[in-house]
Formats: structure tokens, sequence, C-alpha cells
């Protein structure tokens, strides 16, 4: 028999391949994380791609007019997150401010999953509404366009620049350069209610798609657009001046 013994690892050669394991994660890690978030835009892009989908299937059933979703500012129906009543399985009426505007779409879809966006799921719903749970903006990713509301599609000067919905933070939008991408003329700035009022916090999670920088107020990113004939592009991050507000109204 051979009684010599088997020599093991010595802490020094064990310490080394600790460190060339943490070398090796600390180059793959951005690698990992990058993919992660192609992945996240991928899908994003995909499901607001499914709703323009669903879109048209509702344009083809109501004589091309689109949803209704209040008339004004003030009128401020399908304005927030929610697609069933608490507590139950029963969809929020389209009257109740608190309902998401997809409502209008559900027997198109029946999962509402196609307007969540997973870049957004870290988004507190609280960063707007104080009383909504946060986990309702896993199904709500989505903005839609007020212009739109009850609105024949025919009457909209170009269908293929008309935005009806894109993935910014705010579910509807009707406050033109606050809420919306164009601004007042050149020089000005768009998005106002996210650069200089109390949304300041969400300003981030507007181009929250190809993330270049982590400043306050400028993310090299992008959003998706879902317009009128319902095609899907980007508009890469902007203060406005390269955004018509014709747009937004149609006009």
């Amino acid at each position: 028999m051979d009684n010599k013994k088997r020599r093991g690892f010595t802490l020094v050669e064990l310490l080394v391949v600790i460190a060339i394991i943490a070398i090796l994660m600390s180059i793959l890690m951005p690698a990992l994380e990058a993919a992660r978030l192609r992945a996240q835009d991928v899908l994003c892009t995909s499901n607001i791609r499914q709703v323009g989908l669903a879109l048209v299937l509702f344009l083809d059933d109501n004589d091309g007019v689109m949803p209704w979703v209040g008339n004004s500012r003030t009128d401020r129906k399908c304005n927030r997150f929610r697609w069933f009543q608490p507590g139950t399985k029963t969809l929020m009426p389209i009257t109740d401010t608190d309902t998401y505007w997809g409502v209008h779409f559900y027997d198109y879809v029946k999962n509402p999953d196609i307007f969540g966006c997973p870049a957004f799921r870290d988004v507190a719903a609280e960063l707007i509404y104080p009383t909504m749970e946060a986990t309702l903006i896993n199904t709500a990713a989505f903005g839609l366009n007020a212009y739109s509301t009850n609105r024949r599609a025919t009457e909209i000067r170009s269908a293929s620049r008309f935005i009806y919905s894109n993935d910014h933070v705010e579910p509807r939008y009707d406050d033109k350069e606050r809420d919306m991408f164009h601004n007042t003329g050149p020089g000005t700035m768009n998005l106002t209610h996210y650069r200089t009022g109390d949304r300041r916090d969400a300003y981030r999670f507007i181009w929250r798609h190809a993330v270049k920088f982590n400043k306050d107020f400028e993310t090299g990113g992008k959003v998706n657009i879902l317009w009128l004939d319902a095609h899907v592009s980007w508009l890469w991050e902007t203060t406005g001046d390269d955004v018509p507000e014709r747009w937004f109204t149609g006009n």
C-alpha cells in the first residue's frame, strides 16, 4: 500500500483561486446586467406592440372611434392604475378616475401583463399617487395620450404621426409640455412637471431604456412610442425641440 498522504490545497492556493473567480465575476457582471436590461427592453417593446394590435381590433369594432377617457383635464377618467376593483376580479368602471385606461382593451388582450414593462417594476406608484399599491404598476406601465379620447381615427391628420401611447411614467398625459414630449419653443424644456415640479424623482423612469448616464435629468435613454397606425418606434431623450405638438393633438 502507498502510505503517502495526498497533498491538499494550501491556503495561498485557495486565496489565488478565489481572487481569480472574483476578477472573472467583476468582468462578467456588467455584461450580464447589460444583457438583462436589453432583454427587458425587448419584452417591453413587444408588449406595447401587442397593445397596438389590441387598438386595431378595438377600432374595427367601434367604427374607428378611440376609447373615451374623459374630456378635459378636470374630467380625469381612466387616469390611474387599477384594472380591477380592490379585492375582486371585477373590472373597474371606465368612469372611475382610479381606472387604468387599458381596461378598454381587456376583451382583446385578457391578460393585463402586456401593459407591463419589466424595466418599470422597480418604480413605486407612490411616486405619483400615494394612495395606491406599488404593485399596480406591473400591469400599468404605458401612458395614454389624452388627446385621443373619443376621437375618430379618420379625424387625425396622420395616423403614423399621432402618438397614441408610450411607456411614460404618467398613466394619462394631458397637460401639454408638463407631461408631453414637445415644448413651447426652441430653448424651452418639455416635461416640466418632471424636471421642476413635484415629480422630479420620476423623471428617470420616462427615458428608462438604453440608459447611458446616471444624472438626475439626463439618462441618454429612450422611450417606446405606439403610433395610431399601430407601429412602434423609439424616441431618444430630448428637451422637445424636435417633437411637434401635432404628434399629440393630431391637428
